[in-house]
């Protein structure tokens, strides 16, 4: 279901009528009679077969005119764009948007920064994701705005300067067109119980082994007590001085609390935490085709929710998720391809070192 193209319609409709939690962040359906786009496990009546559209991604329900369905808050499904692993252009060009790469400069400039071309990046876009950059970039930005008006107490002005928007007028007339009200219609009072710092439940799709997530970035100096994690913002990496936590949260959620009185730098910031705890990892397509390895297969079984931690500080050319720093496992990788690092992953943690599986391959080709 990567390519927009390619989304069985009728499918997508089966999954909608017994509101599968698989399918939730990997499609949206339109409604054309409302104008509304939905996550598929909406609470909401299920409208006619013939009254629906699918779509791969929120960019593309939102540039085709449809707007945020207020029960189902598509803000709050699971992010799966970045990692699906259809193109690493695309997964970096959504690293960089995710970070505020458009909220200042152009697609031209985001183009030059990923070594190809305008029209090419555009095109890649339409392919993958169903939507151009820009409208990628605003969606984005109106999806965290509703997270902060839902969670927060920030004022409408701060959520405005928190999400990237240019200006608190920008800001009000995006909402009034999308969701014909302005963005203070759709605070819910009872929804916010929180003081000190801006704090945000981010999804993300389970399962999650929280305890091997905390235990190896503690192993490599991250400050962690219990199952919290946090980290001291800085100026000239972030933006802004203050500081970032993270914990577990109900299930397919985490808590993260941001405390800075700089709220441009929210975006970067959030960023980050998705990069730092693979927030966006897709673990069904994960297993799915590293299972064809039979080396991997029962280790997956055994450990699904592993994810790979992340750098705070990320200036790769290559997603992390296909990354492989063991040059000995490059020829069975390829097998693996885009979910290398997560092979590697599996072995380290099961404790299979690199050469027996060598010797294992060796053996098979004789």
């Amino acid at each position: 279901m990567e390519n927009p193209a390619a989304l069985d319609q009728e499918a997508c409709y089966r999954a909608v009528l017994t509101r599968d939690a698989r399918f939730d962040g990997r499609f949206f359906g339109c409604v054309k009679t409302t104008g509304i786009y939905c996550r598929p496990v909406c609470p909401a009546r299920t409208p006619k077969r013939e009254n629906m559209i699918f779509v791969a991604s929120a960019a593309a329900a939102e540039e085709a005119g449809f707007r945020a369905c207020l029960r189902c808050r598509p803000e709050t499904a699971p992010d799966m764009g970045a990692w699906r692993g259809t193109s690493n252009t695309v997964s970096r060009a959504l690293a960089l948007i995710e970070a505020g790469a458009l909220d200042e400069g152009d697609v031209d400039a985001l183009a030059g920064r990923l070594g190809v071309g305008e029209r090419h990046l555009r095109r890649l876009f339409r392919q993958h994701l169903g939507a151009a950059p820009v409208s990628v970039a605003q969606t984005r930005r109106v999806l965290l705005a509703k997270a902060l008006i839902h969670q927060t107490d920030l004022s409408m002005a701060q959520v405005a300067l928190a999400s990237g928007f240019g200006s608190v007028r920008r800001f009000n007339e995006t909402f009034q067109a999308l969701y014909e009200r302005p963005p203070s219609a759709l605070r819910r009072r009872g929804e916010r119980a929180h003081e000190g710092g801006v704090v945000l439940s981010l999804p993300y799709a389970p399962p999650y082994d929280w305890d091997a997530m905390l235990a190896a970035l503690a192993g490599r100096g991250d400050a962690v007590e219990g199952r919290r994690w946090s980290r001291a913002l800085s100026r000239e990496i972030d933006g802004a001085e203050g500081s970032v936590s993270v914990e577990p949260g109900e299930p397919g959620r985490v808590s993260v609390c941001v405390e800075t009185t700089e709220l441009k730098a929210l975006p970067g910031v959030l960023a980050r935490v998705r990069r730092v705890f693979d927030l966006s990892a897709d673990p069904d397509a994960i297993a799915r085709d590293l299972s064809a390895d039979p080396v991997l297969k029962p280790l997956l079984a055994t450990r699904p929710g592993l994810r790979l931690p992340g750098d705070w500080v990320d200036d790769g050319v290559e997603p992390p998720n296909d990354r492989l720093k063991d040059d000995r496992l490059t020829a069975r990788a390829e097998s693996w391809r885009p979910w290398r690092a997560y092979g590697a992953l599996h072995l380290a943690v099961a404790g299979v070192d690199a050469d027996d599986v060598m010797e294992r391959d060796d053996a098979e080709a004789a």
